[in-house]
C-alpha cells in the first residue's frame, strides 16, 4: 500500500535540554513492516523519528519521549567526539584513517612531478606541485574514492556468498554523504559512502550486508533483522563500533 510521505519537525523537553527531531515516514508500507517508531541520532546530532505512515503525531512524540534519556546521551556522546577533532590543516604530521587504522600524512612538494597519493608502510604520502591545503584535500579525497571502489568491490565479492537470495552481483555507486553509510534502490543498486573505506573491513562488510538484506526486505521489518542475524550474527556490536567512530570518519577529509 502506498502512503504519502510525511516530513515535519517537532521537539520535546528533557530536563533543561530541548530535543528537536525530524519526523519522516516511509512511502511504502508492506505487511511485514514493523509498527514501531524507529529513532536514530546521527553523528551531527540530528535526531530523526522514522514512523509508520498511520502513526499519529502524538504517538510519535510519546515514542520519542520514552527514549529521551537515550537520545540525550547519544547527542552528548557525539558532541564530546566533535570537541576532540581539530580542524584539518593538511600538513605533514596529521593522521588520517584508512581501513580502521591511522596513517601519518607526509607532504612532498614536487613542482616538476605529477600529483600523486600513495600509502607506504603506514605513511600516507602526497606529492603535489602546490602544497596548498585545498589542493591536498582534493588529492586525498580522490585517492579515497579510488580505494573505496577497489575495496568495496572486493568485499562485496566476499560477502555475496552469504546472501543466498542474491542471484547476481549488484552495481555499486559511490556518493559522499554526511549522515548515511549506504542505501539501496528498488532496482537493487547499492549506494555506498566512500568515507566508509576509512573504517575496518568488518564495518564495511556490515554496511554491504545491511544493504543486501534490503534487497530482500526493503524496510526494517522483523524479517530484515532476522536476515541480518543470519549473515552477521554480531552485527549489532559491529554497528556500535562503526557508530562510535562515525564522526571521525565522516570528517576526516
Amino acid at each position: 500500500m502506498i502512503y504519502p510521505a510525511r516530513k515535519k519537525t517537532a521537539s520535546i523537553q528533557y530536563g533543561e535540554c530541548a530535543i528537536e527531531f525530524a519526523i519522516e515516514s516511509r512511502i511504502e508500507l508492506r505487511s511485514t513492516d514493523t509498527p514501531k517508531v524507529l529513532i536514530k541520532v546521527h553523528p551531527d546530532c540530528r535526531v530523526v523519528a522514522h514512523a509508520p505512515p498511520l502513526a499519529s503525531d502524538d504517538e510519535i512524540v510519546q515514542a520519542v519521549k520514552k527514549r529521551a534519556r537515550w537520545i540525550y546521551r547519544q547527542m552528548r556522546y557525539f558532541e564530546d567526539q566533535r570537541k576532540d577533532i581539530l580542524p584539518r590543516r593538511y600538513v605533514s604530521g596529521e593522521s588520517h584513517f584508512y581501513l580502521g587504522r591511522r596513517h601519518v600524512l607526509k607532504i612532498h612538494e614536487a613542482p616538476r612531478s605529477a600529483p600523486e597519493v600513495k600509502l607506504l608502510r603506514g605513511v600516507l604520502e602526497v606529492k603535489t606541485r602546490t602544497p596548498q591545503s585545498e589542493k591536498i584535500r582534493s588529492l586525498l579525497f580522490d585517492w579515497y574514492k579510488k580505494k573505496a571502489r577497489e575495496v568495496f568491490e572486493r568485499r562485496l565479492d566476499e560477502v555475496l556468498s552469504q546472501t543466498l537470495w542474491m542471484k547476481e552481483k549488484p552495481p555499486i555507486r559511490l556518493l559522499s554523504m554526511q549522515t548515511q553509510w549506504g542505501s539501496c534502490s528498488p532496482k537493487g543498486q547499492l549506494t555506498i559512502n566512500p568515507h566508509l573505506v576509512k573504517a575496518p573491513r568488518e564495518c564495511i562488510d556490515y554496511v554491504l550486508l545491511h544493504e543486501l538484506c534490503h534487497i530482500a526486505e526493503h524496510n526494517h521489518s522483523e524479517q530484515f533483522y532476522r536476515l541480518m542475524k543470519q549473515v552477521m550474527p554480531n552485527w549489532e556490536k559491529v554497528k556500535e563500533r562503526l557508530d562510535g567512530m562515525a564522526y571521525y570518519y565522516l570528517n576526516d577529509v
